[in-house]
């Protein structure tokens, strides 16, 4: 979003009263940031932080309801297996 915003490290830092080297260590992955530090984070950029509970695996849930609503042909071409009797890819 910092991107998308054409905001620099160093303007977010600021903004969210951080480090520029901590925003660096938060985008590389680096360093798990408190959840303190990410809704300021966010606030610079006008975001907020939202959770959302869900089903345990409720997007595979989804994504065999899809599967299972195709032909068979289609399960396994969606699946990349190979059909009996052709010949592999």
């Amino acid at each position: 979003m910092r991107d998308t915003r054409l905001v620099t490290q160093r303007a977010l830092a600021d903004l969210a009263g951080a480090s520029q080297a901590a925003v660096a260590r938060v985008e590389r992955g680096d360093r798990m940031p408190s959840i303190p530090l990410v809704e300021r984070l966010l606030a610079a950029l006008d975001l907020q932080l939202s959770v959302a509970v869900e089903p345990l695996d409720a997007h595979l849930d989804a994504r065999m309801a899809e599967l299972a609503a195709r032909s068979l042909a289609d399960q396994i071409d969606a699946l990349g297996a190979t059909r009996p009797g052709s010949a592999p890819g």
